[in-house]
């Protein structure tokens, strides 16, 4: 990817490439429903939403490790598999901060929150890459975000 082409990318607003209408669960809902819920809209990750404020975020991953592996997935409450320490950004942050993030934190997924805790979408590695051109550009992004490394700083 060109500077010119990742500082283009970098300077849209998080909104403007983000995901709208994200799909979401309350820390009740059991690991099990969560699940079909994944397996039918083909998703990884369900951010976790009470009282209308983000609370974590649960990824395929984290069922597996943290509950199938160890306990009952019909009766375990997601709040026992999601993660709650959510990196996020703002639907007004510039696109480069959500990258930033994803590759910082080694995340592949970041919810975009209002300042009032409201989830208002999510920006996933793919969004991202969609904003390439090319398919080596997009291969290269997402290899850049896997790796921590920043897009920006290449030579």
């Amino acid at each position: 990817m060109s500077d010119a082409e990742g500082s283009a990318i970098s300077r849209r607003r998080c909104r403007e490439i983000m995901t709208g209408n994200v799909r979401t669960v309350t820390s009740e809902t059991s690991v099990r429903d969560v699940s079909v819920l994944m397996r039918e809209g083909d998703i990884g990750a369900v951010p976790v939403v009470d009282a209308g404020k983000l609370v974590g975020i649960v990824t395929d991953r984290d069922i597996v490790v943290r509950v199938v592996a160890e306990g009952n997935p019909a009766s375990t409450p997601v709040a026992e598999a999601m993660t709650g320490e959510v990196f996020s950004v703002g639907p007004d942050d510039f696109v480069f901060e959500a990258i930033r993030l994803m590759g910082d934190k080694q995340v592949r997924r970041v919810p975009v929150v209002e300042p009032s805790g409201e989830l208002v979408g999510i920006i996933a590695m793919a969004d991202v890459a969609l904003e390439t051109e090319d398919e080596r550009e997009i291969a290269e992004t997402l290899e850049e975000i896997s790796s921590g490394s920043a897009f920006w700083s290449k030579n």
